[in-house]
């Protein structure tokens, strides 16, 4: 079984996370399938990059995401949502 999971990377007291799909019998920090986004819990905005659309194909494959990686899915998502509307409107002052 495939699951969306954190695999944990930097120094000790300075965690560093990326957002993987991995098989289930696999150690946590053991060879991904694929990275799909990366969180960093030190920075003060606590910065989360995610590739929604891969999320989004491996949960129809029937990937299943851990409870961490689904709340951390979920504030991209919302984060997605509200950041449209800025990107457009340079774009429309660029032309």
């Amino acid at each position: 079984m495939v699951k969306i999971r954190l695999t944990r990377l930097g120094a000790k007291k300075r965690p560093f996370y990326r957002l993987v799909a991995m098989d289930s019998r696999t150690r946590r920090d053991g060879r991904p399938l694929e990275f799909l986004g990366t969180y960093d819990p030190v920075t003060p905005g606590k910065a989360l990059q995610v590739e929604i659309a891969r999320v989004d194909d491996w949960v129809a494959k029937g990937a299943q995401l851990s409870p961490t990686a689904a709340a951390l899915v979920k504030r991209a998502r919302s984060a997605a949502a509200a950041a449209p509307a800025a990107p457009a409107a340079e774009s429309a002052d660029a032309s």
